[in-house]
């Protein structure tokens, strides 16, 4: 699941999003795995990846740090990353 960062800003956000997460599993949920970045941060990450070591993106099946990937890799992730910060 992919949210845009602006979505978790408050503690009603936060807290409706544990609602979720918590219905997710109580509903038979078996595992679930977020994203929470921007088109902007992944494309920063590219231009200064000094300034991004720790950015975690989810990969077909893992989960790696951003600025390790393959420049082509990186460069679907983010045109799959189609939220927009406005």
């Amino acid at each position: 699941m992919a949210f845009h960062p602006s979505a978790l800003r408050t503690e009603a956000d936060l807290e409706k999003f544990v609602d979720l997460v918590l219905s997710y599993f109580r509903l038979g949920g078996m595992q679930v795995q977020f994203n929470c970045v921007t088109r902007e941060t992944l494309q920063d990450a590219q231009r200064q990846p000094e300034q991004h070591r720790n950015l975690l993106v989810r990969v077909a099946g893992y989960t790696d740090r951003f600025v390790i990937l393959p420049k082509d890799l990186q460069d679907e992730i983010i045109s799959r990353t189609l939220m927009e910060t406005t």
